[in-house]
């Protein structure tokens, strides 16, 4: 018998970096995603298996388990199997790491006579940046009955939006208060949604380094958060798009000038005419783009490939 949980991949349209301090942002969760299955094992081991898009195997790893089912480091981390060898350490490491911390919150987490068989599987590629580890986060977290903010935050760091997407299926916002989320579904289903397109910049973008990088400033945000909340607010109920493209360039400006780092229409589209937002880390994964019919024709003929309009990328 197998039981089998299912988490939404994320993308964050506003808000990002300063989401970690407190800024209103608003996040949508993806049609991508993905789901980890459970099957008893006949062996006191936890047999972990991830899959990709295509179903091919790109990491595979075994844990023992102690008498009363305590999760044991593994012994050898050759046993692992990554598409980068030298990564194999890196995710069975990372992975240990959310399994330990959810056995910390619930002890009878992997409790039981046998051990377990698990099997995730993304439908997305994991170069996408639509949140790998946060849907693996969330789906740890519902098989474990942990919180799965309190998993992330043990684990590692993080807004927690991301989790927020996994567990909702309509768009967010979404704001951190005295270290507690806020979650709002929102209606946000613009009449112009034909006009949005998600490009994948061919490259993905390390979250955790972008937020230490971010850390490191030291920065005043003062002035700025209430900015970007205004933006947020107003993008949610915008009603048309030239507002929405306002919206965004002016959100870009703010950004560049926090960050120090020129907008993406700056350095890869100057030319394009239409507004250009990066979505979530600056400098990869996914931006969005406020154009036409030719916006597909337009970044393919750059090299971009991976054009995906909004109401097939959003629930």
């Amino acid at each position: 018998m197998s039981t089998s949980f299912y988490s939404n991949g994320k993308l964050l349209i506003t808000g990002e970096y300063l989401v970690l301090d407190g800024a209103l942002s608003l996040a949508v969760p993806t049609v991508y995603g993905q789901s980890l299955t459970v099957k008893p094992a006949s062996t006191k081991q936890l047999i972990w298996q991830s899959l990709d898009e295509k179903g091919k195997v790109w990491f595979q790893e075994i844990y023992h388990l102690g008498p009363e089912g305590q999760l044991l480091p593994p012994k050898s981390l050759e046993e692992g199997i990554a598409i980068d060898p030298l990564q194999t350490e890196g995710v069975s490491n990372t992975l240990y790491t959310i399994l330990a911390a959810a056995q910390k919150l619930n002890p009878h987490f992997l409790e039981g006579e046998a051990g377990f068989e698990i099997t995730t599987s993304l439908n997305f590629p994991r170069d996408w940046g639509l949140g790998s580890s946060s849907t693996l986060i969330n789906n740890i977290a519902q098989w474990a009955q942990v919180d799965a903010y309190t998993l992330l935050w043990d684990a590692f760091s993080g807004s927690g939006y991301d989790i927020a997407c996994a567990q909702h299926n309509s768009p967010i916002t979404y704001q951190l208060k005295e270290g507690k989320p806020i979650v709002k579904e929102v209606a946000f289903n613009p009449s112009y949604k034909n006009d949005l397109y998600f490009i994948h910049l061919n490259k993905k973008q390390n979250s955790r380094d972008g937020i230490a990088a971010y850390r490191s400033k030291n920065l005043d945000l003062y002035a700025e958060l209430p900015k970007i909340n205004s933006i947020t607010q107003r993008i949610v109920t915008s009603t048309n798009r030239r507002q929405l493209e306002k919206l965004i360039t002016k959100h870009e400006a703010i950004m560049s000038e926090i960050l120090g780092i020129p907008t993406v229409k700056e350095q890869l589209f100057p030319d394009f005419k239409g507004a250009i937002k990066s979505l979530g880390a600056w400098g990869g994964d996914f931006i969005l783009a406020v154009g036409n019919k030719s916006t597909v024709h337009y970044f393919r003929d750059k090299g971009y490939n991976t054009v995906i309009p909004y109401a097939k990328m959003v629930k």
